[in-house]
């Protein structure tokens, strides 16, 4: 979730599926694999979102992002060569996603602006990429969603709650909107479902946050997909506040886990404790991360905490031990705990498959 006070003055909540693992997510084996080994594609998205590059109205987009060859010289080259992978391409996603999407243009991104936008963990544009768009006809949130839901994820995994089913819940609101995308990493693709909505002008009267309040929900719940084991990192609640002015986070009524500094990370000395992980906890931009630890739940009045109050967060002291029968100890923690940035950060470097958030 993300309280704007800076500029856009808006409340964005959004549920983001993700996993490396195809059998989570399905795409074909061939086409992930096609995907990754193009080196030139750095991204394909699934959007309803407004406006998807500039010159797109009111219309759903596919979005074939392609790093510019350096021997495109002028725009009818760099055109014609972004063209050339994408249609190498558009026919299998328009049949992954049981679309009818057709060319509408390319755009040159000069910065990151859809990766902001789009709110995707991973790097979907940046300068030198190339976008080619295809579009079809608006598709409203709810049947969106539902329709790739029932494509793309695993019957386990629809069947068995939690995040989705308020990803689901939310996909009925009037400014709700949904992204798919596909970001191909050196051995596996990072696949993302994401539901957002937005709650304009929202922030600006935002003192106590309440994170359930965007999400419709009194309660959440960690998936029974996660029953079988312990997965204490994969099911993560992340509030970023942007304000113009220094605050602080305060009042926080549930519990805060003890967290250790790991390469200038913040991260939990104990990933089986449930609670907030603040980093940082003041500034013009402050973070919260709650993670679930052993508990399935957490309540709604569990959650709140408030800006800018008396009662600040007392930072912890962190203390270095060089007992030589404890250096082995610590070491392994380390080691340990720093896997854990990975996962605090919305990604994981290690070839667990359970990915999903």
């Amino acid at each position: 979730m993300i309280i704007d006070k800076n500029i856009s003055q808006n409340v964005t909540a959004s549920i983001t599926l993700q996993s490396t693992n195809i059998q989570e997510i399905k795409i074909s084996a061939e086409l992930e694999q096609k995907i990754r080994e193009n080196n030139r594609i750095t991204a394909i998205v699934l959007t309803n979102q407004n406006q998807c590059v500039l010159g797109v109205l009111d219309e759903s987009c596919i979005i074939i992002n392609v790093a510019r060859d350096t021997a495109d010289t002028n725009f009818p080259a760099i055109q014609n060569s972004t063209k050339k992978i994408a249609e190498s391409f558009i026919d299998e996603l328009n049949q992954t996603f049981d679309t009818n999407a057709k060319f509408h243009s390319t755009f040159i991104q000069t910065n990151d602006a859809m990766s902001k936008a789009l709110d995707t963990s991973g790097s979907i544009s940046g300068k030198g990429t190339i976008s080619a768009v295809y579009t079809m006809p608006m598709e409203d949130t709810e049947s969106m969603y539902e329709k790739i839901s029932a494509l793309l994820l695993s019957k386990t995994i629809r069947e068995s709650g939690g995040f989705y089913d308020i990803a689901k819940n939310l996909s009925k609101e009037e400014k709700s909107k949904m992204t798919f995308s596909i970001i191909p990493l050196e051995k596996k693709s990072l696949l993302q479902l994401k539901l957002s909505v937005d709650y304009p002008n929202r922030a600006s009267s935002v003192n106590e946050v309440s994170p359930l309040e965007f999400l419709k929900a009194d309660e959440l719940k960690r998936s029974d997909y996660f029953s079988t084991g312990f997965y204490p990192l994969n099911s993560i609640l992340q509030v970023v506040v942007l304000s113009p002015e220094s605050t602080n986070i305060s009042d926080v009524r549930g519990s805060i886990v003890p967290t250790q500094i790991v390469d200038g990370e913040k991260i939990p000395k104990e990933i089986t404790k449930q609670g907030w992980v603040f980093d940082p906890e003041q500034g013009k931009r402050v973070q919260g991360k709650y993670i679930f630890g052993e508990k399935q739940s957490i309540n709604k009045d569990e959650l709140i905490f408030s800006l800018g109050g008396s009662e600040s967060l007392a930072p912890k002291k962190i203390e270095t031990y060089f007992d030589e029968s404890t250096i082995i100890v610590i070491i392994i923690t380390v080691v340990a705990i720093a896997a854990a940035i990975f996962y605090l950060k919305g990604y994981k470097k290690t070839d667990e498959t359970k990915l999903y958030k």
